[in-house]
């Protein structure tokens, strides 16, 4: 088994530019609990195959922290990536290969957007290092 994040962007699918996408904010209240119920839905059936490790949605709102010496750290509120490329939330699963990550980013993409259309929307999927990178010189 290894575990793999899917990652949710703020993004279209193939035949939806980040442009055309209509943020959530502008859905009806019923479609926001399509949505969410789907996604409760995967969560499940992920559970159900004995894959699901974690899941949760966030914030588009955050801020930049870094360390700047001692003292108190310098938070910003940017400079951030694009907004198409903001993460709108991620789901963590351990499944047998990356075939079977990918069928499950795939089946994640499926969920129900405005008017219950599927989202067809990117989902990124990263593998966890099983152990640290090796330095050879």
């Amino acid at each position: 088994m290894a575990k793999y994040l899917l990652l949710k962007h703020y993004q279209g699918g193939p035949e939806r530019t980040p442009e055309g996408c209509v943020p959530m904010d502008q859905w009806t209240p019923q479609e926001i609990t399509d949505h969410i119920n789907f996604m409760h839905h995967v969560a499940d059936t992920l559970r159900d195959r004995g894959e699901f490790v974690s899941a949760d949605g966030l914030s588009p709102d955050g801020t930049f922290v870094r360390f700047d010496g001692e003292g108190r750290p310098p938070v910003t509120d940017g400079p951030f990536a694009e907004t198409k490329d903001l993460i709108a939330g991620w789901m963590i699963i351990d499944v047998d290969s990356q075939e079977r990550a990918h069928e499950a980013a795939a089946f994640l993409s499926s969920a129900p957007g405005p008017g219950g259309v599927p989202l067809r929307e990117w989902i990124e999927v990263r593998a966890f290092m099983a152990e640290p990178p090796t330095v050879t010189e």
